[in-house]
């Protein structure tokens, strides 16, 4: 029987838990994702008249966290994102947050899901209303926004997906097209600089006023030399008309919306202390293995 995430919180978990402790939204995930589909939750015994087989079939968790639940969720979400979907070409958007506010996030992450999702919208409207880019003087936008904080690896890397119409609902409700050409948005090194402007100036205001008091670089030098990276380097954001559309991104998107960051697909193997999982290697669809220690 193959390996899952289920199998590995039980071979590992109690020696994580005596060093770490869980919020209260990870250890529900925890108790569900362990106990799916099994005689914890209860289910029925079925049988087949004709043949007289029998077997248990135990209930789901539902916690959308499970990588063995949530596929009628995921599937609902797509339809329902497919079908609000122009026919107008769309530009798929990443913005990234720098790997120096990854400690902020530990300590504060509702804080900085909420700003970095603020900042990301700000940033697409402000630039959607201007006729620099936009034929239109002006106009609504059409965007999805997803969240993703880890890589295939595992580490942290906290950024926001957007899939966005190429121009705007104008003032008459009238479609208007970007100023460049159809399928071209905003230059990603201007999207950057106002989008990085945006986030640090919510971060000193939150720092002003208390509001993320066990950031673990809020005090002092500390402070001052994180400010002083956070303005010195470019932020990263990506920018690219996806070939297959936004049903192509969308579909993608999809696979992390209702799962946890690793499906147990990508788990191959739970030995010697360890924890075997298949990663990206490259573009072409090549994979590398990962061992993680269990402990």
């Amino acid at each position: 029987m193959a390996a899952t995430v289920a199998d590995a919180l039980r071979r590992f978990g109690a020696a994580y838990l005596d060093q770490h402790s869980l919020s209260t939204e990870q250890a529900k995930a925890w108790r569900g994702i362990v106990a799916c589909r099994t005689a914890a939750l209860g289910g029925q015994q079925l049988s087949c008249d004709a043949c007289g087989h029998n077997h248990w079939q135990y209930h789901s968790c539902r916690n959308r966290h499970c990588p063995q639940c949530g596929a009628r969720a995921k599937d609902a979400w797509l339809r329902g994102r497919l079908a609000e979907v122009l026919p107008v070409p769309y530009a798929h958007l990443v913005f990234t947050l720098p790997h120096s506010l990854n400690g902020l996030f530990g300590a504060h992450p509702r804080w900085v899901i909420d700003t970095l999702f603020a900042c990301t919208a700000q940033t697409l409207l402000e630039f959607a209303a201007n006729p620099r880019w936009m034929s239109a003087a002006g106009g609504t936008p059409a965007f999805t926004l997803v969240l993703h904080t880890w890589t295939q690896d595992l580490r942290r890397h906290i950024h926001v997906h957007a899939v966005m119409a190429c121009g705007v609902l104008d003032h008459e409700r009238h479609w208007s097209a970007p100023a460049r050409k159809p399928d071209f948005l905003f230059p990603v090194h201007a999207l950057s600089r106002v989008f990085r402007g945006k986030f640090l100036q919510a971060l000193l205001r939150a720092h002003t006023n208390g509001l993320i008091e066990h950031d673990p670089q809020g005090q002092g030098d500390a402070w001052r030399e994180r400010q002083r990276q956070l303005y010195q380097h470019d932020w990263v954001v990506y920018a690219k008309t996806p070939l297959g559309g936004p049903a192509q991104v969308l579909e993608y998107l999809s696979r992390y919306t209702h799962r946890t960051a690793i499906g147990n697909e990508r788990i191959r193997a739970i030995d010697k202390g360890e924890v075997a999982f298949t990663v990206r290697a490259d573009d072409q669809g090549g994979k590398r293995r990962v061992r993680l220690v269990g402990t």
